[in-house]
């Protein structure tokens, strides 16, 4: 990094003591990186980000409080969002595509290497997006469109056919369609099944059922 060179300016969202303090020591270290923060949870992630501002956040999904996803949202409504990137144990298709959709602009599966985190972090702050491999097949398979995601997420919410049709103002036919390719895609043969994929890719949380 050359002197006239601002570094960039990191601030780490993560949960497990451990993890958290192994990546400040990784970013300390590599010379261009400066660590402006760290939270462990979602809410206090939230309110230091926008007052540290940092040029990235690397960010865990899993965390306390407001989740990953929701810290994500939130910031894009600052003055000046920072670039995102996630690291995350989750490899699901849907989680991958949530969090670009919510805004994120990179994503990592926890257990890449050193190599690659440093690599992300570079690319996102130069206004690129980011994706390890194992991210990129998830986002690449992930078999719904976004009308049927909306479906799923009715199914499992407890919604007839024809209480989806009303409020996706789509007849009950249409709906049965979708209910059927939705099976089909994702080879489940009951409604417990489809309730049980959307609970488990976060598309409904269990506890709000």
């Amino acid at each position: 990094m050359s002197e006239a060179q601002s570094p960039i300016r990191v601030f780490v969202v993560e949960d497990h003591t451990i993890v958290r303090q192994g990546l400040i020591a990784l970013m300390e270290t590599a010379g261009d990186l400066e660590v402006v923060g760290e939270a462990g949870d979602g809410r206090s992630a939230l309110e230091m980000i926008l007052e540290s501002k940092p040029d990235v956040v690397l960010c865990d999904l899993a965390i306390p409080g407001l989740s990953g996803l929701e810290v994500i949202k939130r910031l894009q409504d600052a003055d000046e969002p920072p670039r995102v990137v996630v690291l995350s144990m989750y490899h699901d298709p849907v989680w991958v595509k949530r969090a670009l959709d919510a805004g994120a602009n990179g994503y990592l599966l926890k257990g890449s290497g050193v190599k690659d985190v440093l690599d992300a972090v570079r690319a996102v702050a130069a206004g690129e997006d980011y994706l390890s491999p194992g991210a990129k097949r998830a986002a690449d398979a992930d078999p719904l469109t976004d009308r049927e995601r909306e479906v799923l997420t009715l199914i499992a919410q407890g919604h007839t056919s024809k209480e989806i049709g009303a409020i996706l103002d789509i007849s009950s036919r249409t709906a049965e369609h979708h209910r059927a390719r939705i099976m089909k895609k994702l080879k489940i043969g009951d409604v417990a099944g489809l309730t049980r994929y959307a609970i488990r890719t976060g598309l409904v949380d269990e506890n709000l059922r």
